[in-house]
């Protein structure tokens, strides 16, 4: 399957999008994209895992092509919630989820909450605790406030072609090749009626709302996960060594895997360990395939 099929369900009154992969007869596997990203970030990986895998990955509220939420509700229950939903909308069992950042703290938050419902649990750079305290909830909420303003007054960027979105997206990842980028681009951007691109995730995701979850509530959460999990690192990320920081004692059963010349976007920087380490773990049968060059060019 070359291209994958469009699909919609809803959730709190949004018409939510996912992309479905085919194979149904084969167990499922949910692929979660990371904050401002989208679904065919996956395109990849994907196409080499749908031979053993009935794949589906979704937009995330405000992505892609899943509609914005009005009242900048993007908490990460709302996410967790729309999980739900999708899960009972495609009628999926024992699905094994993978999920890069945002998207793997989205997924670990589903695991904690439904620890019956998931098979294997892979975190591509997702999990990680803040060791600051928590502001006052005054300060919290004038922090906020002010956030929201700012984004409400925020031009947004435009572009005048793909080919002018995949560059920026390159001078925020040295590692993507053009092809990727512009694969990347194309998927991420939306042509408005003056002819100008922009970017189709909305911008108040950036705002930190007051009501987050504590250190505590995560670490309860990860706690409850009764599938096998990985968790992986690159060795060039900006967010700190799970292992190092001691996350692992969180869960029941959970292995680290680091890699090496590899920063956030593990699955772009190094796809191969990627892949190998992916089919390793979710136990697939079927041989690799050539790498679609159209992506990683």
């Amino acid at each position: 399957m070359t291209e994958p099929a469009d699909r919609f369900y809803e959730s709190q009154g949004l018409r939510l999008h996912y992309v479905d992969w085919g194979n149904v007869s084969a167990p499922p596997l949910v692929l979660i994209h990371g904050g401002l990203d989208h679904c065919r970030s996956w395109d990849a990986i994907a196409r080499e895992l749908q031979p053993d895998f009935h794949i589906m990955a979704p937009d995330l509220r405000g992505h892609g092509d899943s509609e914005w939420a009005k009242g900048s509700s993007y908490s990460l229950t709302d996410n967790v919630y729309d999980l739900t939903r999708l899960m009972r909308f495609a009628e999926l069992q024992d699905a094994a989820i993978v999920g890069h950042s945002m998207g793997g703290m989205v997924a670990l938050a589903y695991a904690g909450t439904y620890p019956e419902k998931v098979s294997r649990l892979v975190v591509l750079d997702g999990a990680f605790l803040s060791n600051s305290q928590a502001a006052p909830i005054a300060e919290q909420m004038s922090r906020w406030i002010t956030q929201l303003d700012r984004i409400g007054d925020h031009q947004e960027s435009t572009f005048g072609s793909i080919e002018e979105a995949a560059k920026r997206l390159s001078t925020r990842n040295k590692r993507l090749t053009p092809a990727l980028a512009l694969h990347l681009a194309g998927h991420g951007v939306r042509k408005g009626d003056d002819g100008l691109y922009r970017w189709k995730f909305d911008h108040y995701q950036r705002a930190r709302a007051p009501y987050r979850l504590s250190s505590e509530d995560y670490a309860g959460l990860w706690s409850r996960i009764a599938c096998p999990t990985l968790l992986m690192w690159g060795d060039e990320s900006f967010l700190p060594d799970p292992e190092a920081a001691g996350l692992l004692g969180h869960f029941k059963t959970a292995e680290m895997e680091k890699i090496a010349g590899a920063g956030h976007w593990l699955h772009h920087d190094r796809l191969d360990v990627v892949l190998a380490s992916l089919r390793r773990f979710l136990d697939t049968t079927s041989s690799p395939k050539a790498v679609d060059s159209r992506i990683t060019g």
